[in-house]
């Protein structure tokens, strides 16, 4: 019985991430749009690839358990989307506006890596190996996602601190060194 109602919430949760791939599908282009930086845009355009293959691997997974993956809306992917939205409405300055993004990235990112993590777990109680390498696979892509968004950030954040101001060169030169140790710190 318990079996049966882990495989319950299992399917639920798929839907619910099945759900939120759909709606970053539809607002991935919006992003890239809205960004400035080339390498921002190109980002974002090589995700919505990623993100359609997730789609389709969520697909295959549901092929599987013989369920369709229809029926749930994700309010959580549905929250960070509008929010996302709202942040591009604001009349931020190119190198603020591509922080903004790359903020509203992020999160998306980490609600996505939690999502595919549970649901990976579950998968592996319930002897779901295809499933598992699936999901798997999907969540190291959106770990790397992440890692990149943030590889971006450590240089975008630092120009949109200096935009809109005369100063921004030197405050750069300041900031450099900071920078390049925290990416020693992580490596």
């Amino acid at each position: 019985m318990e079996h049966q109602a882990l495989k319950e919430l299992y399917i639920d949760e798929l839907k619910d991430i099945y759900n939120a791939e759909n709606q970053l599908v539809k607002a991935l282009p919006k992003m890239a749009k809205a960004a400035n930086s080339e390498e921002l845009r190109t980002g974002f355009e090589e995700h919505l690839e990623q993100t359609r293959g997730h789609v389709q691997r969520l697909e295959q997974i549901f092929k599987e358990l013989g369920e369709k993956p229809s029926g749930k809306k994700c309010k959580g992917m549905e929250g960070l989307v509008a929010e996302g939205q709202e942040m591009m409405s604001e009349d931020f300055e190119d190198d603020v506006m591509d922080a903004a993004l790359i903020s509203a990235a992020q999160r998306v990112e980490h609600y996505e890596i939690a999502a595919y993590g549970t649901v990976r777990t579950y998968a592996e109680l319930l002897g779901e190996d295809t499933a598992v390498q699936l999901l798997e696979q999907t969540l190291e892509e959106e770990k790397e996602t992440d890692q990149k968004l943030t590889d971006m950030a450590s240089e975008i954040n630092v120009k949109a601190m200096g935009e809109g101001s005369e100063e921004g060169s030197e405050e750069e030169e300041e900031v450099a060194p900071a920078r390049k140790k925290a990416r020693s710190a992580r490596a």
